[in-house]
């Protein structure tokens, strides 16, 4: 049976997607992920407090509102399957999705919500301590009581690590950026503002070896790039910065992705170059990524899957 619209995705954009589509009478199927680009819910999995998520004014676990979530799109009769997708041909209508376990599934139309997953260190003190003192979230954990007016670094040397810093300021009584070489990589403006900023303060020529603490993150051991010198930072927190990667391998090139391999959609609207096909949530998001903006975009998409399979004759 072909299905009228399956999602792909099981973070805060596709569930929205699903109860939409669900509530449109579309009868979406959503394959949750498993593995590959991590586990189901995305993200918000391993996110401990969400204080920014409109309805929830003492703040939600990330896993209780993932689940929450959940349990809304199916309710509204949203279908669900724990599997990777491993492809997708998009060359004809309807569209053939494979997954891990040896199943194939053809749609109509489709919404890809992947999401995208932080660029980690590659330390096991870093497993120990994400959630606990690591973040790869300023926007969503800076604000935190455990944060505030303590010594926070942020890991990288781009826009998003300088943003990152900037964004933390209000919060942090100082803010050092690490990076690994003796220049930035970020854009002028980004990098003026950073070196105007009396709270943060540039660490040059510096990697992060180890991670250290009791329960929490206390202290980060650095070593100097040039000279091989080893150094210990007390801090309370720290903010990797170092990119997301897309989830996007098992489309193979199909769909149009921009030079940092996130899916491009018309301004405006989450609709790809391939027609029936949409995308929503940090699989098309490079610059917000966050849960509210994740979750709007799914709803943009199943409000648009609903029209484009109008338009084709659907009855839904």
């Amino acid at each position: 049976m072909t299905e009228r619209c399956i999602i792909i995705g099981s973070g805060p954009a596709g569930l929205t997607a699903a109860t939409y589509a669900a509530r449109a009478n579309l009868g979406p199927f959503l394959i949750e992920g498993f593995q590959e680009g991590g586990i189901p819910g995305g993200q918000l999995m391993i996110t401990t407090t969400v204080e920014n998520f409109p309805g929830f004014p003492e703040g939600i676990s990330g896993p209780e509102l993932m689940a929450k979530m959940r349990e809304q799109a199916v309710r509204f009769g949203t279908r669900m399957n724990v599997d990777d997708v491993t492809d997708a041909d998009l060359s004809r209508s309807p569209f053939t999705i494979a997954t891990a376990n040896g199943e194939t599934y053809t749609a109509r139309a489709l919404i890809v919500a992947s999401g995208a997953i932080a660029r980690r260190l590659p330390l096991e003190s870093e497993k120990k301590f994400w959630g606990r003192g690591i973040s790869a979230c300023a926007t969503c954990d800076g604000s935190l009581p455990v944060f505030r007016n303590r010594e926070l670094a942020v890991i990288g040397g781009g826009d998003t690590a300088i943003e990152e810093a900037l964004h933390l300021t209000p919060f942090a009584s100082r803010v050092f950026l690490i990076h690994r070489r003796n220049e930035l990589r970020a854009s002028k403006v980004m990098q003026t503002r950073a070196k105007a900023n009396a709270k943060i303060q540039i660490l040059w020529n510096k990697t992060v070896e180890e991670f250290k603490g009791e329960k929490t993150l206390n202290s980060l051991k650095l070593r100097d790039t040039v000279s091989g010198e080893v150094s210990e930072l007390a801090v309370a927190g720290a903010f990797e910065a170092i990119g997301h990667i897309p989830n996007t391998g098992f489309l193979k090139g199909r769909i149009a992705t921009n030079d940092l391999g996130y899916i491009v959609t018309l301004p405006g609207s989450t609709r790809t170059n391939v027609e029936g096909v949409f995308a929503a949530g940090d699989v098309q998001d490079h610059k917000y990524r966050q849960a509210v903006t994740a979750a709007a975009s799914g709803c943009m998409a199943a409000k648009e899957a609903e029209d484009w399979l109008r338009d084709q004759g659907c009855e839904c």
